[in-house]
């Protein structure tokens, strides 16, 4: 998780203040800093009649991703995902992207022990924001007025924002695979290439850690759209939302989901495909220490060492 320096916290509270008083017209009774945010500091707001929270962050660009959160809250809050409103958009009066949401008081989904309660609804909720209709392909879609940015078609996609080419030469050049499941990944990937499935909203980020639930392990509100994207569902959110889970879990989260395990088997050697590729995409990160060990590590894992339950 990234520090923020006590100075940046301080100058942040302030600049927290001034977008409440902004556009709420009194000072805040309290504002607490919450070291959740990995890249926006995350402040908790008290107001006589509410509870808010306010994200800041140094990074023009999350102007964007906060509108596109937005966009994307109001839309699936329409089809019965609970979410957490997002009251207010700008960058304008503290010069900063900042966003304004509502708080939510509750458990974070990871620390409730009725974990398998949690990932069920989990799966029915992702099934609920699957069926939100979008437009193009990727993180640019309906949410935004560009147009140049936008993938029109699902190959273009695959070319332009997850860059398949360069995530096999990635893979090539650090012999990740073995040749005979660096060829298995090539067909399949040229089977991906053929679709023509119609995009979809995905979440992008389906995890514990992004749910908050009551004292019923019931989930009250579905956080952090940072990484929503219009895309073939539910192959894209399925790779990041079983990612963390055991067996039993994943199981639990396609029953909610409603996907029988039919389909899903049809559908397993695509989501490898999306896993594997995502694996090369972080491995060419320049932050990334590429270490022989952690090269071994992530060669253990496309190879499918750590599956204990198949040949």
């Amino acid at each position: 998780m990234a520090k923020h320096s006590s100075h940046q916290v301080r100058k942040k509270t302030e600049l927290a203040s001034i977008v409440i008083e902004e556009h709420f017209g009194i000072a805040p009774k309290k504002i607490s800093h919450k070291p959740t945010g990995l890249t926006n500091l995350v402040y908790e707001i008290s107001l006589p009649d509410q509870e808010l929270i306010v994200r800041i962050s140094n990074d023009p660009t999350k102007y964007d991703d906060f509108l596109k959160e937005q966009w994307a809250v109001t839309k699936v809050k329409k089809v019965g995902v609970p979410v957490a409103e997002i009251l207010e958009v700008g960058n304008k009066i503290i010069s900063k992207p900042y966003m304004i949401q509502q708080k939510i008081d509750g458990i974070i989904g990871d620390h409730c022990n009725d974990r398998l309660k949690i990932i069920n609804q989990m799966g029915a909720y992702t099934a609920l924001i699957n069926s939100v209709e979008t437009s193009n392909y990727g993180g640019t879609f309906d949410w935004s007025k560009n147009k140049l940015s936008r993938n029109e078609t699902w190959l273009e996609y695959l070319q332009n924002e997850l860059q398949v080419k360069k995530c096999i030469n990635i893979l090539k050049k650090n012999k990740m695979l073995s040749p005979s499941k660096l060829k298995a990944l090539e067909s399949n990937l040229r089977k991906i290439e053929e679709w023509n499935f119609k995009p979809v909203l995905n979440h992008g980020d389906m995890r514990l850690k992004n749910v908050i639930v009551n004292d019923a392990a019931k989930i009250i509100a579905i956080l952090d759209w940072e990484l929503c994207n219009s895309n073939i569902a539910p192959y894209w959110d399925l790779c990041f939302a079983l990612h963390d889970l055991g067996i039993d879990e994943k199981q639990e989260f396609l029953k909610g989901y409603q996907l029988p395990p039919k389909k899903f088997e049809e559908m397993s050697a695509a989501i490898k495909v999306f896993n594997v590729l995502h694996y090369a995409l972080e491995m060419d990160k320049p932050d990334q220490k590429k270490g022989k060990d952690l090269l071994e590590e992530y060669r253990l894992r496309l190879n499918g060492c750590y599956d204990l339950y198949s040949f």
